[in-house]
């Protein structure tokens, strides 16, 4: 069994998408779900899923390897990144070389960056003219947004989008494709 757990800050509509995806898989599970936001609507998701929800401090994150050795007790294989808003630390990113996962609301290279996340993406690119927008699957590294792309998909932004707008357009794809990306890149991870 592979055992993925999901990193998230917030709602978790795209952690609760990939909990519903592999929900019934014969060899992925999602094992644990981790959250540095206490109040995180992420965790009431989890416990929906029976998936065991863990909250942890900036200064465990980043100052001690709690974080790995939690994972390392669930047995976790992959993490995948769904609405985490930290920069992963060295030594979790070193503890699982190219199994760390992450989507980003926008078509990368552009509008990525610390501080480039959620509702400020959809207001640049709206801002900026652009014509469609999208999503970027990537591999995390040590700088935000610059791990290799796995996978990216696109959406038409007309003149007339607000950011809301653009913000459901890109969650829709988000909801479509995150899981089956990741269930791809778990089985072929040269990809």
């Amino acid at each position: 069994m592979i055992n993925i757990a999901i990193f998230a800050s917030g709602t978790g509509s795209n952690a609760q998408k990939i909990m519903e995806y592999f929900a019934q898989h014969p060899s992925v599970r999602i094992s644990l779900v981790l959250s540095n936001n206490s109040q995180a609507k992420v965790l009431t998701v989890a416990q929906q899923f029976n998936i065991p929800a863990i909250t942890f401090t900036r200064s465990q994150f980043y100052e001690t390897d709690e974080v790995i050795h939690i994972l390392q007790k669930h047995q976790v294989t992959w993490v995948v990144l769904a609405g985490f808003l930290w920069l992963i630390p060295v030594n979790l990113i070193r503890h699982f070389p190219d199994k760390i996962v992450n989507i980003h609301p926008a078509l990368l290279p552009k509008y990525g960056g610390k501080g480039m996340y959620g509702a400020r993406v959809h207001q640049a690119v709206v801002e900026a003219g652009e014509v469609n927008s999208g999503i970027t699957i990537h591999l995390v590294n040590e700088e935000y947004d610059k791990g290799k792309i796995i996978f990216q998909a696109s959406c038409p932004v007309t003149s007339t989008d607000t950011p809301e707008e653009v913000a459901h357009k890109v969650q829709a794809l988000e909801h479509a494709h995150f899981a089956p990306v990741i269930e791809k890149l778990i089985s072929e991870p040269h990809l």
